[in-house]
């Protein structure tokens, strides 16, 4: 084999990026056949439901049932599609630059995959329509929330985006109906989040959530909820590369809010420009 040849291309892993995702949303039995396909994604292509389900420690209807909660019709389904995307042997040479693209590549793929287009064409709507906006979210997530909140102001929007947690209960807390609360966490399990957005919703105002599980505290508040899906175990704790979805769905609901406002499409650029200074 060319050592040259790289272990796998852009995107090519998607089917292995899914596969690690389900690993946080499966049982326990399901969750060992995922294992198994991933211990040896090369291999398991020659096996059969059998073979697997041995490896797996775990019944051969239990294999079915696992590939169907992945998103597979079968085992069958499973092997084709590993057949295609598993990556070839990792590269010694491969610089740590080039393996972060490929996995930013693969997350966005898979948070795309994930997304409910019916769910963002609502929390669009709802955007547009609303009285006031309120964005909330702490730690990691804060960071996106202020961009975005600078960017829908450029759309004419007035938004509110506190840094502080207190001050973002108050502010959620003064909701009422025909507002809307915007909030991007991870898990769906902040603490003061969850707070802030009960505030809001006990208010009337409508909640919706950027997150990367599609079940948790905060989906079962949230109004409008758009999923990304997380990546893996190792990325629980340090969920950079979920949040590069993150900030795309941000990005596209700014985006369908400038092509729908009546805002002058010069005013970002004027404001920008201004901010410049002057060359002497």
């Amino acid at each position: 084999m060319n050592s040259d040849v790289p272990d796998c291309e852009p995107g090519t892993s998607l089917v292995l990026t899914r596969l690690r995702a389900s690993l946080l949303l499966l049982g326990p039995s399901e969750r060992r056949v995922a294992e198994a396909v991933l211990a040896a994604p090369v291999t398991v292509v020659d096996w059969s439901t059998a073979e697997l389900a041995q490896a797996a420690g775990t019944s051969t209807a239990t294999v079915s049932r696992a590939c169907q909660s992945m998103g597979f019709r079968g085992f069958q389904h499973l092997r084709l599609e590993v057949a295609r995307s598993a990556p070839l042997a990792p590269s010694p040479h491969r610089h740590a630059l080039d393996q972060i693209f490929i996995d930013a590549a693969d997350a966005i793929a898979l948070g795309r995959e994930s997304l409910d287009l019916v769910c963002v064409e609502a929390a669009v709507t709802a955007l547009l329509s609303a009285n006031r906006l309120v964005l909330v979210g702490s730690g990691f997530s804060a960071p996106p929330l202020q961009d975005a909140a600078m960017r829908f102001a450029t759309v004419g929007r007035s938004v509110e985006a506190p840094s502080d947690v207190l001050a973002q209960q108050f502010a959620a807390t003064s909701l009422s109906i025909g507002d809307v609360c915007l909030t991007v966490s991870y898990s769906g399990a902040n603490t003061h989040t969850l707070h802030a957005c009960r505030a809001a919703k006990e208010g009337g105002a409508t909640i919706i959530a950027v997150t990367s599980f599609g079940r948790s505290p905060l989906t079962q508040i949230a109004d409008i909820v758009l999923v990304t899906s997380p990546l893996s175990r190792a990325h629980v704790i340090d969920p950079y590369l979920s949040r590069l979805s993150h900030q795309l769905v941000l990005h596209t609901l700014h985006a369908e809010l400038f092509a729908r406002s009546r805002t002058n499409s010069i005013t970002m650029r004027n404001v920008v420009v201004d901010t410049l200074e002057e060359e002497h």
